[in-house]
Formats: C-alpha cells, structure tokens, sequence
C-alpha cells in the first residue's frame, strides 16, 4: 500500500518533535561573561544617597536624579553630617534658638563652598520628624552659605 505525501510529510514532522535538544552552553558563558564585565566597567549612573537603617523617607513622585552633595541624616537621636554624629536630637528640640550652632559650624568647616556649583546639601529625614527640628536643619544649612537644600524622598509609582 502506497502511502500518500500528505501522510509522509506529517510523519516527519512528529519525528521532529521527538528529537532530541542540546543546549550549546558556551556561546551562553560568553555572553554572561561580557555581561559581567560590562556591568563592572559602567557602573550605576544613578546617584545612590546612603540608606539609613529605620529610616522611612516620604514619597514622591520626582523623576529628577539627585546630585552627589553632602548628606545631612537625621534620626530619632542623631543630626549626622556624612554619617558623623554633629548634634543630639533631644538637645536641638531643647533648644529655643532657630538654628543649630554645632551643625552650622560643621557645614561651614567640612569645606569652603564656592558660589553656586559646591552650595547644594541634601537633607534626609524621616517622615515622623518634627516640622521645626527640619526647620532648624535648614536654616542652619543656609547660614552656612548652602542655599540649594535638597529633601530626600523614596520614588514612588505613578
């Protein structure tokens, strides 16, 4: 019996199917590989600002970048310049005056800033902070001749 091209051809197509696959893994090390180095060589163009631990940053929907600058943290305890301990919190609410004495000389010793290029400072805060110890921060920063003032804040979705 003769069978017909239709039958053939479907038969060659199941065999197909039931070949065997190999997976050729080096051309797929080679490209982990350059990969790898790729992401070594150009690293994260992103400014990263250090994470506080406990922190909770508010939320914002900013799509901005921010500038590498000089991090001032502040904790439930600690107002910290670049993760140096300047002032205690409980001190600095204690106090009546509209500015923070201790950080204001910190700022103004951690460098000369030059006009407008080296005057930017980034404030990272939790969200739970009081309104005025954050207004203190800031005018301290100000008096210290830094007039762009940054607040950091976690991206949040769209």
């Amino acid at each position: 019996m003769k069978i017909s091209r239709r039958a053939l051809r479907m038969e060659r197509h199941h065999q197909r199917g039931k070949r065997r696959v190999e997976l050729n893994l080096v051309p797929l090390i080679d490209v982990f590989t350059v990969l790898v180095f790729f992401l070594l060589v150009h690293p994260n163009d992103g400014v990263m600002l250090p994470i506080a631990q406990k922190l909770h940053l508010p939320e914002s929907v900013a799509e901005v970048d921010p500038n590498r600058t000089l991090v001032i943290t502040v904790t439930d305890r600690d107002i910290l310049l670049q993760g140096r301990s300047v002032a205690p919190v409980a001190g600095v609410l204690a106090d009546a005056s509209e500015n923070i004495t201790a950080l204001q000389t910190a700022l103004e010793g951690s460098a000369e800033p030059q006009s407008t290029a080296r005057a930017e400072i980034t404030i990272m805060a939790d969200r739970a902070i009081p309104y005025r110890l954050l207004k203190k921060v800031m005018m301290s920063c100000s008096r210290a001749q830094y007039r762009q003032i940054s607040l950091a804040v976690t991206q949040k979705a769209i």
